[in-house]
């Protein structure tokens, strides 16, 4: 399957006002989530990754798509509205093939990719957290998958919980280089998903993969990684392959 990657400006004060007017909380993947289904219909773009240099004024959407710029523009303006045109640059837009014929068993490739690392239990889990506090997490629930472990006795690194549940991911479409893979950035994160707030790990990995199954590996580009893909995580950004540490 062909996989289009999409390049979009936008600018992140009228994304913020198109947010204030709906009365969308101050969530940017949520913002998004909302703003790309008016404008070019639900998952159409996805997964996708917003990236804003520090005190930038605008940003800079990139995407998978099913179809390229052209056509994304033409199938987008029968419906734009006004207040999403001072938001979305679609004269801007433009859009690069991924072809599944791009990949080979064998082939390496560098990426940037932004993770929600969290697991569904199977079963409720009693411990102590990182800062040494008693808590009881129910069965079904969604959790860090660091703290899952945590709370299982397992003794590991966020980074190398982060990076297990990555290679679990890439399986069976690609095998992850752990000596040149790296967790980039970590923060916490409070989303609002469904009118709840969701507590939870915000990470960035850096690495580098080997492709194991062409196919396999163009259809997870187009899917994206994880939980949360509608929002803003899960996209994997294609990169030349990073040097071991």
């Amino acid at each position: 399957m062909n996989v289009h990657l999409i390049e979009m400006p936008l600018s992140m004060r009228a994304l913020h006002l198109w947010a204030g007017a709906r009365k969308i909380p101050a969530d940017e993947g949520l913002m998004l989530h909302h703003l790309l289904g008016e404008t070019f219909g639900p998952a159409v773009l996805q997964p996708f990754r917003l990236m804003v240099a520090p005190r930038a004024q605008d940003g800079t959407l990139y995407a998978y798509a099913a179809d390229e710029a052209d056509g994304l523009r033409r199938s987008a303006m029968a419906t734009l509205t006004p207040a999403n045109a001072e938001v979305v640059s679609l004269d801007r837009m433009r859009s690069l093939v991924r072809p599944e014929e791009s990949w080979s068993i064998g082939q390496r490739l560098g990426f940037d990719v932004r993770l929600r690392p969290v697991v569904r239990l199977g079963e409720p889990l009693t411990g102590q957290d990182e800062n040494g506090k008693e808590i009881s997490i129910s069965k079904g629930a969604e959790i860090d998958a660091f703290l899952a472990s945590r709370l299982r006795g397992t003794q590991v690194t966020r980074e190398e919980r982060y990076i297990d549940w990555l290679t679990e991911r890439l399986a069976p479409a690609a095998e992850l280089d752990r000596a040149a893979t790296l967790l980039a950035s970590f923060s916490r994160q409070v989303v609002r998903r469904n009118g709840k707030k969701l507590e939870g790990p915000d990470a960035v990995v850096h690495g580098t993969l080997t492709v194991t199954d062409p196919l396999a590996f163009s259809e997870m580009l187009a899917r994206g990684i994880g939980r949360h893909r509608t929002y803003g995580y899960g996209m994997l950004l294609l990169r030349p392959p990073q040097r071991s540490r």
